[in-house]
């Protein structure tokens, strides 16, 4: 299982960190161990561990979306702002282990547009810090899919990143962090709620 993660799918996170917007879909990978459960050790870390909330979705046999969920993609903003000056590889500041997260599965038989019908919502100790719909995605999951489906040895049980909404920010020991999926009626889809040790 490959974990692909797609980044500035939305145009306001690429603006809120200064990154251009990007005309095509531009992915980076997660090692499948990176994938964990349990609280976010943020011990380790030099820098900074910011929180990104996503969409994931699971690929079938067919490569066709099979389940979504609701994830976190979690970011050292110190060790990859370091590695990027010298157009350097990002792992040490994506790819960590517990960099990754995601919440129950729930299947999706939907046809792929009907995803930006659904909304995304990150609450640290019941602040919230991420909030959007998926219709504010300038790159979506369908283009996504078709980009990757040409290029990518995609297999069944690969799990796709669809990119963060603005909002993202630095977590702190003793926070609690919770991460919603929602249908277009509010709908509770899918939750991540874990605390930051």
């Amino acid at each position: 299982m490959t974990l692909w993660c797609a980044i500035r799918t939305f145009a306001a996170h690429a603006d809120e960190l200064g990154n251009p917007r990007p005309s095509a879909p531009i992915v980076f990978l997660k090692p499948e161990a990176s994938l964990i459960d349990g609280p976010i050790d943020l011990s380790g870390h030099d820098g900074e561990v910011h929180h990104e909330v996503e969409l994931v979705l699971r690929l079938d046999a067919t490569l066709q979306v099979s389940h979504i969920a609701v994830g976190l993609d979690l970011t050292d903003r110190a060790a990859q702002a370091a590695a990027r000056p010298e157009g350097l590889p990002w792992a040490r500041g994506k790819a960590f282990r517990g960099a990754a997260r995601v919440g129950p599965w729930v299947p999706w038989n939907d046809d792929i547009e009907g995803l930006l019908d659904l909304s995304l919502e990150l609450r640290v100790d019941d602040e919230v810090r991420q909030s959007a719909t998926l219709r504010g995605m300038s790159i979506t999951p369908s283009a996504l899919l078709d980009d990757l489906r040409r290029w990518a040895p995609l297999v069944e049980g690969d799990l796709l990143f669809t990119g963060t909404p603005s909002g993202v920010g630095r977590l702190h020991p003793g926070e609690r962090v919770v991460a919603d999926l929602r249908s277009s009626n509010g709908v509770l889809l899918s939750q991540i709620d874990l605390m930051c040790c």
